[in-house]
């Protein structure tokens, strides 16, 4: 027992320790964003700030005028909500025909999506931006369809798993009672599957709303920009980079997904569960 109870604490400090190393480097952003931006390049890096360092939010509003930030703040929850939406619906849909139907065709629908979990992006970067401009996905709403494209194949993967475990009888009986297929979906499958929507919610919100590269290879520049875009224009010619407006910036793109992170994250873990259960 008491060794039980030593290996136990042993955990417990290691991951305590592993944990506070992740978070470091977010405070360390917090607190650099309030310091000039000349205290902020080494040596003074890792130097909370003091009274001479100090400038308050000047940061942050330099920042914001700079990148043009509330433009760009809109247009990345237009792409992140649009996103996701569509994929919740597309994907779970997907998923129900899949389990349904379960022939060999919806097998290798299934064996297709899982495929797309593992390939490259960088095999299909060049042809895909050169297909975006083709068809003239060049906008917010355009990147909707690129991202449901790849973030289908980890969706598909996880409602595939709690669809298997819910009763099929359920439908039958509404189908008997003369439900049409759309409202059996969204009035009795939906529903049950709520605890899987919340967490593949969640984690496509922290993918799409972090993402440069998607955004970067096919929005048209000069109309679109998102934060982790907008960021990245405040460097200057020859390599020189507004540290101070940098990190204000920073704070306010990583706010609203942390604040959106820890509110759900309840949610995942009861969505992964239900995933796991095959029926």
């Amino acid at each position: 027992m008491l060794n039980q109870v030593k290996h136990s604490t042993f955990w417990t400090v290691f991951f305590t320790i592993l944990s506070l190393a992740w978070i470091y480097p977010i405070f360390l952003v917090f607190y650099n964003s309030f310091k000039d931006k000349v205290y902020i390049s080494s040596p003074h890096t890792f130097e909370p700030p003091t009274s001479k360092s100090w400038v308050g939010i000047e940061n942050y509003t330099r920042g914001i005028e700079r990148t043009n930030l509330i433009a760009s703040f809109g247009w990345t929850v237009f792409v992140t909500v649009g996103a996701v939406a569509l994929i919740l619906v597309c994907t779970s849909m997907c998923a129900w025909w899949i389990v349904r139907v379960n022939n060999r065709f919806a097998k290798l629908i299934y064996m297709l999506f899982l495929f797309n979990m593992i390939v490259p992006f960088q095999m299909v970067m060049y042809p895909l931006s050169k297909l975006a401009n083709m068809l003239s996905l060049d906008t917010p709403w355009g990147l909707w369809i690129v991202y449901l494209g790849f973030g289908a194949g980890l969706s598909v993967f996880m409602f595939t798993g709690v669809i298997k475990g819910l009763p099929a009888e359920i439908e039958e009986s509404a189908m008997i009672d003369g439900a049409s297929v759309p409202k059996t979906f969204f009035g009795i499958v939906w529903p049950m599957m709520r605890p899987s929507m919340v967490s593949v919610a969640i984690l496509q919100t922290m993918w799409i709303w972090n993402d440069y590269l998607l955004p970067y290879l096919i929005l048209d520049m000069k109309r679109y920009k998102t934060l982790s875009i907008a960021v990245q224009y405040l460097k200057g010619g020859y390599g020189s980079v507004d540290m101070g407006a940098m990190m204000g910036c920073l704070v306010l793109a990583m706010l609203p997904i942390i604040i959106f992170y820890l509110v759900c994250q309840k949610y995942i873990i009861a969505g992964v569960t239900a995933g796991a259960v095959k029926g």
